[in-house]
């Protein structure tokens, strides 16, 4: 059972203070209750039942877990409320008659009664008296206890709170430590990084610096190559062979021509030297012909058996009559020559 002691002010006597104790089961105030009320001289004593409270309930059609709220409230509060007023009938109450005790809530200027409850008196009142003052001490007590122990659990909780803050900027100043140490030792990771990246940078640029001279040199060389290939191939066919040499300084000019210049058999018998002298110059170099544009190779043969033809020409009719006025001997010596 549960109880619970407070000080009460009538209404009508402001001045003057009852001590009220509320006796009720674990349950709540709901399934009945008992009171006492004194003075300190006098006492009064009365029961609220279950069914009364459900009918105060229905009587200000309220739902029961709010009234018995207000009714909890009203009765066994600690501090008094101006919400609650309490009114003693018949006052001054006397030792041997019975009372009635209401109890009201204010609201909005306006009171309303919660309920009300008829009070006996006690034949003892200082027996009364006596539970109110020792049930008083055994609270103030239990109190104390709680409030001692709850002085030593914030003691300890304090302890601990300065430990635990003591660790913490402990640990905070390790952290610190740790993180500057770290931060030199990535620094000079960072810096042999950097150092061997440059490293390897400046070796990267000397390998394409000499790759890109090599391919320079060998441009250069197939170039020079070309150049020689193509004066070599200038020199062997640009010049000109014996045989138009000999043309060149034998033809005269167009007068000339129509009359014809003696002839000796020296000069026949030096003509097939001469371009056998040109074909073997002109062997070995395979390559360098075959390089040769097609159509030029074409047009430098036709020019040079032109001019071949027109060299052979005028010797042949020379030989003719040489060979007609010569007789059968001297023709077969140049047909041998030839």
């Amino acid at each position: 059972m549960k109880t619970s002691v407070r000080e009460i002010h009538l209404s009508s006597q402001a001045d003057f203070s009852y001590f009220l104790r509320v006796d009720w089961e674990g349950r709540g105030l709901g399934f009945g209750f008992k009171l006492l009320l004194t003075d300190g001289q006098k006492a009064w004593r009365g029961k609220v039942s279950e069914a009364v409270v459900n009918e105060e309930a229905e009587e200000l059609e309220m739902a029961k877990e709010k009234y018995i709220q207000d009714l909890q409230l009203a009765l066994t509060e600690p501090e008094l409320s101006a919400s609650y007023c309490f009114t003693l009938k018949p006052h001054p109450p006397t030792s041997s008659c019975t009372v009635t005790l209401t109890y009201e809530k204010m609201q909005k200027g306006i009171s309303f009664k919660l309920g009300s409850v008829l009070l006996d008196a006690v034949e003892e009142p200082a027996e009364a008296v006596r539970a109110v003052l020792i049930h008083t001490l055994q609270q103030g007590n239990k109190l104390q206890q709680h409030n001692h122990k709850l002085k030593e659990e914030n003691q300890r909780l304090i302890q601990e709170h300065q430990y635990i803050t003591e660790k913490l900027k402990h640990y905070a100043d390790g952290v610190e430590t740790l993180k500057a140490e770290l931060y030199s030792r990535f620094i000079l990771l960072l810096n042999e990084k950097k150092t061997k990246i440059r490293n390897l940078q400046e070796a990267l640029t000397k390998l394409q610096e000499r790759r890109n001279s090599e391919e320079q040199k060998n441009k250069n060389s197939a170039k020079s190559d070309e150049t020689a290939d193509h004066n070599s191939e200038a020199d062997e066919y640009g010049g000109s062979t014996d045989e138009e040499q000999s043309t060149g300084t034998s033809h005269p000019s167009s007068k000339d021509s129509a009359t014809p210049s003696p002839l000796n058999l020296r000069d026949i018998t030096d003509v097939a030297p001469c371009r056998k002298r040109r074909f073997r110059h002109l062997g070995p170099p395979e390559l360098a012909v075959k390089t040769q544009d097609p159509e030029a190779a074409q047009k430098k043969r036709a020019d040079s058996s032109a001019a071949s033809n027109q060299l052979q020409t005028p010797q042949r009719s020379v030989d003719a009559t040489k060979a007609a006025s010569a007789g059968p001997s001297e023709a077969e010596d140049l047909f041998d020559d030839f």
